[in-house]
């Protein structure tokens, strides 16, 4: 495999980028690699280890790596920065390489990467999917909260059985994150106040401490677990 750029002395953008895919595919970016094996797998035919000292040095000066020394054993790893400059260094228009062939490790290497960027893509999205989800089916009024809450309740207790004791633990987790857990307290004790709903003590079934955290508990009142329908 031949690089655009020829020049090894640290001059060679694409030099560096290749050392530090080559680090990134050794696991460099998670642990200490021995600088001598990131020496083999850089090093190409008719060049020397003491050639890629100068691209060692430069890379470390910019922050790219970090190398220490233990036990007399040279190592190696990969920054923040220097993942940052490997994806900046790939994405440039002028990576590219000389010739018919690349060698296998590169090649693979390359493919490794690209594989990591789809997946952590496809995590983002999904990840702005569900953000944007959860935005829009937001509570965002009492008005809203009380629909909401009847319309869970009559099927709670309709499914279950519940001979219209509804246990409060299974409301907020019929409602889930469309609101915070304290507004949903606030104004589940509001329909209380207006005779909407009556919360009840007890305690749930099999004294859960989850269930128990998810139920309600007030200064006055104590725990309260179960909500009672009064008026629609």
């Amino acid at each position: 495999m031949v690089s655009k750029t020829t020049g090894i002395q640290g001059k060679g953008t694409q030099v560096k980028t290749l050392t530090l895919l080559a680090l990134w595919d050794l696991g460099g970016a998670k642990t200490e690699v021995k600088k001598s094996d990131l020496t083999k797998r850089v090093t190409r035919t008719k060049e020397k280890a003491k050639d890629y000292q100068v691209v060692f040095e430069e890379l470390q000066q910019t922050g790219a790596i970090a190398i220490a020394t233990k036990n007399r054993v040279a190592k190696i790893s990969l920054t923040d920065k220097g993942l940052q400059i490997l994806g900046d260094g790939l994405k440039s228009q002028d990576f590219e390489f000389a010739g018919q062939q690349i060698g296998t490790p590169v090649a693979n290497a390359l493919v490794k990467w690209i594989r990591q960027i789809d997946t952590v893509g496809i995590s983002q999205a999904n990840c702005e999917k569900t953000s944007n989800q959860s935005a829009k089916d937001a509570i965002a009024s009492y008005d809203e909260f009380k629909s909401v809450v009847l319309e869970v309740y009559d099927k709670l207790n309709y499914e279950y059985n519940f001979n219209h004791l509804v246990p409060i633990y299974r409301i907020r987790r019929a409602v889930g994150d469309r609101l915070s857990r304290t507004q949903f307290n606030d104004w589940l004790l509001e329909m209380q106040a207006d005779d909407i709903l009556q919360l009840q003590g007890g305690t749930v079934e099999d004294n859960a401490p989850d269930k128990i955290e998810d139920s309600i508990t007030t200064v006055l009142d104590g725990l309260r677990c179960y909500a009672k329908l009064l008026k629609v």
